[in-house]
């Protein structure tokens, strides 16, 4: 077993399985691209363990509390693992997080996105310490999300050779 499936085990975390997409909606595009060293992942949204879209949905500071946001970035960012899971087969493969951009579905006014993608980072310092998983992180409020999502985030990582 690797060291990052160790970690996440240890940690009571599973990932998610490929998304389940609603009927007839297909993605004509990669969840991650390889391109030399570098992993490229779309932006995913909270996945439930079954691999639908997590609840609760909605805007954040209307729908949603701020907690309820940090949890769907945390689950977002299982989603992601998931994702370089399946296409790296083995996350020890990730040497670094180099670049994460946070989206928010947020009421009007409200203005505390960076707390709410505080879920995914932790996670993932958790998972990879803070060598591996700092990484710069930019988070941003939208007014509408894909499926009413409440978080959406894309990244990039550097890999192994």
């Amino acid at each position: 077993m690797s060291l990052i499936a160790q970690r996440l085990s240890s940690l009571g975390l599973e990932l998610p399985p490929p998304l389940r997409l609603p009927p007839g909606l297909v993605f004509p595009f990669r969840m991650v691209r390889v391109a030399g060293d570098r992993a490229f992942v779309s932006g995913h949204g909270p996945q439930a363990a079954d691999g639908a879209i997590a609840a609760p949905l909605g805007k954040v500071g209307l729908d949603l509390t701020v907690e309820q946001g940090y949890a769907a970035a945390r689950l977002t960012g299982l989603s992601i693992l998931g994702s370089l899971q399946r296409e790296l087969g083995d996350l020890d493969r990730i040497a670094g997080w180099l670049r994460v951009f946070g989206m928010v579905q947020s009421a009007p006014g409200f203005q505390r996105q960076p707390a709410v993608i505080n879920g995914f980072s932790d996670l993932v310092i958790e998972v990879f310490g803070n060598d591996i998983g700092a990484h710069a992180r930019s988070a941003v409020g939208m007014f509408e999300l894909p499926f009413d999502i409440p978080v959406e985030i894309e990244a990039e990582v550097l890999l192994r050779a």
